[in-house]
């Protein structure tokens, strides 16, 4: 509700401010021209992410997900000791598709991990110290390859998208790393 009322705050002094400084016809050309690009900024974007998706589905069906999963099982069950197994394999998978810069093939993962953490939790009331480091993973996740980024970036027309990786490997590892240690820390401050 509040962001509703910071947005029709913003265009209200938009149009006043076009109005008292004789630009209302630039205005209506730039709401105009920005509706335009971002129609077409979202139909690249939705194909990027369909084809990330398709691959998420192909890694599923031909084992390479499990085998990923197994991999980085030791890192999930050290990140979340309190949770069950098929808690794990749902944000196993959630943490590999973030990892593959696949936000939205990730997303379902996630809340089928958050609903089994849920069931978990002894008290439903209180978020557990699982979901709690779910919540910041998944928001904080590594990516190996920012396709969200990259597509945004080669719709805007950039001459090189995929220039961003190496900064967005150490950006995505130190929110990774100060997440996870802050919710480490927090958790052992309360028990302490």
């Amino acid at each position: 509700m509040c962001m509703n009322w910071i947005w029709s705050g913003m265009i209200l002094v938009s149009i006043i401010t076009s109005v008292f400084t004789g630009r209302v016809s630039e205005t209506v050309n730039a709401v105009f021209e920005g509706a335009a690009t971002s129609v077409s900024t979202l139909i690249s974007f939705a194909g990027a992410m369909c084809f990330w998706t398709g691959i998420m589905r192909i890694a599923e069906g031909s084992g390479v997900s499990d085998t990923i999963c197994r991999i980085i099982a030791p890192l999930v069950k050290w990140l979340f000791p309190g949770c069950g197994d098929s808690a794990r394999r749902h944000i196993s998978m959630n943490m590999t598709a973030n990892m593959l810069g696949m936000g939205n093939a990730a997303t379902p993962m996630g809340m089928l991990a958050a609903q089994e953490l849920d069931m978990e939790n002894p008290r439903p009331e209180t978020p557990s110290y699982e979901m709690c480091m779910l919540v910041v993973i998944n928001t904080t996740s590594f990516q190996l390859i920012p396709t969200t980024i990259i597509a945004l970036r080669a719709a805007a027309g950039s001459a090189d998208p995929v220039s961003i990786i190496v900064p967005v490997w150490f950006a995505s590892a130190a929110a990774l790393a100060a997440g996870v240690l802050s919710v480490k820390m927090m958790y052992r401050l309360k028990r302490g």
